[in-house]
Formats: C-alpha cells, sequence, structure tokens
C-alpha cells in the first residue's frame, strides 16, 4: 500500500458526512483547506473508534508499534500534529498531516482545536456513558465544537457571537450523529444518550440492544432529536452573518442537521435498525430553506 492509499480512503469517508465537507461552488485553496482539516478530524476519530489495523499502515505511518491500541495510537497522532506546528521537526509523518501545515500556516490557526479533538477521542477511551446532558454538551465542546472554529478560522469570519452560534450547529450535529448510530454506538460499548434521560423514559441498554426501538426508545430519540433541532435553530443566525460562498458552506452544515433529523423523524424515531440517512434531494430543500431565511425572504 503506497502512503498516499489510508490517506485516500479516510478521505473517501467525507460523503458519507450529514453536511458537505468541501463542496464544488468553494475556491480550490479553501477546499483544500477544509479537507485537510477534515482529514486529520477523521483520522483522529478512526484512531479513537479502533478502526485503524493494528501495524497496519496508519499505525506504521505514525511509528506505532504493532500491539499498540486506540489510546497509543492517539498519542503518536498528537505528536504528529505537533510536527505540523514545529518548523523544526521536518514536518510530520502521515499524509494526511501533510497539507494540514500549509493550512495552518496559511490562516495562522492555533494548535488548541485540534488537540481538542484528540482529546475527545482519548475520552472515548475512558469515558462510556454521559450521566446527564450538561456532560454530553462538554464532551460536544472538544469532539466537535473545534471543527467549527477552525471553519471560521479558515475563512477568516471568527467573532465571539460566530463562536457561540457555530458551537450549536455543531453540537447540534454531534447529537445528531449520536441518534443516528446509537446500534453502533453500543457495540462498542458506549452509549452517548443521557443516562437520566434513560431513567426518565424507562429506557435501558437491553432496550437499545434490541433489532428495532420500543415505544420508550422512540420517545427518548424524539426528546433528543428536538433538542438538536433547537440547537439548530439557535446558531442558525451564524448563516445570514456571513456573505457569498461561506454563507452557501454554512446554509449547508446546517441543513444537513435538519435534514437528517427529518430523516430520524420519517423513520418514526427508530433509529435501532440502522443509520436514518436523508436523500440528498432533500438536504438540497433544506439548504434552500436556510439560506432563503439568512437573506430574510422566509
Amino acid at each position: 500500500m503506497s502512503p498516499g492509499a489510508p490517506a485516500r480512503t479516510t478521505l473517501d469517508k467525507a460523503a458519507d458526512e450529514n453536511f458537505p465537507v468541501a463542496p464544488f461552488f468553494l475556491p480550490r485553496a479553501c477546499r483544500a483547506d477544509l479537507m485537510a482539516v477534515y482529514g486529520f478530524a477523521r483520522l483522529v476519530d478512526d484512531a479513537g473508534d479502533g478502526d485503524l489495523a493494528p501495524g497496519g499502515a496508519d499505525a506504521r505511518l505514525l511509528g506505532a508499534r504493532p500491539d499498540d491500541g486506540p489510546e497509543a495510537l492517539l498519542d503518536a497522532l498528537e505528536a504528529d500534529l505537533l510536527r505540523v506546528f514545529d518548523d523544526a521537526a521536518g514536518g510530520p509523518r502521515h499524509p494526511l498531516l501533510a497539507p494540514l501545515r500549509t493550512t495552518v500556516r496559511r490562516h495562522a490557526l492555533d494548535p488548541g482545536p485540534f488537540l481538542a479533538l484528540v482529546e475527545a477521542n482519548r475520552r472515548d477511551q475512558r469515558v462510556r456513558r454521559y450521566p446527564s446532558y450538561d456532560d454530553l454538551l462538554a464532551y460536544c465542546e472538544l469532539s466537535a465544537n473545534p471543527v467549527g472554529r477552525l471553519v471560521l478560522g479558515i475563512s477568516g469570519t471568527a467573532t465571539p457571537e460566530r463562536i457561540r452560534r457555530s458551537d450549536a450547529v455543531c453540537t447540534a450535529l454531534q447529537i445528531v450523529e449520536h441518534l443516528q448510530d446509537v446500534a453502533e454506538d453500543l457495540r462498542r460499548d458506549r452509549v452517548y444518550l443521557p443516562a437520566d434521560d434513560m431513567a426518565r423514559f424507562h429506557v435501558t441498554e437491553a432496550d437499545l440492544a434490541g433489532p428495532t426501538a420500543n415505544a420508550s426508545v422512540r420517545a427518548l430519540v424524539a426528546y433528543e432529536a428536538e433538542r438538536a433541532r433547537a440547537l439548530l435553530e439557535e446558531g442558525a443566525p451564524l448563516v445570514g452573518s456571513v456573505r457569498g460562498r461561506l454563507r452557501l458552506l454554512l446554509a449547508g452544515f446546517v441543513a444537513g442537521g435538519h435534514a437528517a433529523l427529518d430523516a430520524i423523524r420519517a423513520v418514526r424515531y427508530d433509529v435501532l435498525p440502522g443509520p436514518p440517512r436523508a436523500p440528498r434531494h432533500r438536504l438540497l430543500r433544506r439548504a434552500g430553506a436556510v439560506w432563503r431565511a439568512a437573506r430574510g425572504e422566509g
């Protein structure tokens, strides 16, 4: 396998996201910057989820040992990330991090958001359940919100208010993903539905392991979906606060969350058979609605 092969495999996963990662209408340099950030974030997630083969190409590129587990791989990834920011280090080892160096320099990005993504995946190795919604929000602060902040950094549009709105959108997108992946997460021994909400709706982990959702599980998923919907609405003014192609990109992010929630509602909140996905035409319709709202047209 060539050094570029694992990078290509990782970047191909962009097509499966709920939102457009680097759509065609953006300038080439901007698309490259967004894909550089996505490639790093996806690689970190794959390492944290145990999806990188022990001793495989990614591990070898990072200098990891054949028997290294997720935490050791995350440590190796963090060390490679720091080479991106260290001019004297000779550059990162993994090909996905090489373009990130250009992006970081072009926009004077800080390592903080990247380090937060690594820490979120470390937390996944140690924290398997979340007692409350506030605990889940604290996790999203590490796992999701840094991505939006990086998008604002790349576009040169970061302000305190935009960061606040972006955080709401990114947290919503993370919660939506958790709702889509309840069954898959449980197979990894992770539950991102807050324990106090599960108790309130009389949902047990045995219920989540079933082939289909019972009435209690559906009610819980509907409740969490409405929370995510409210966060998307809270963050939506971010779209109208920017102009041009960036507005279209951010409209796609917000629309992707709404379209995914529509897909969850369409299956009557039974997410256990598999992740409900929105068809492309529904995403485009939602994006148009978000765009028009940002322009004050309805």
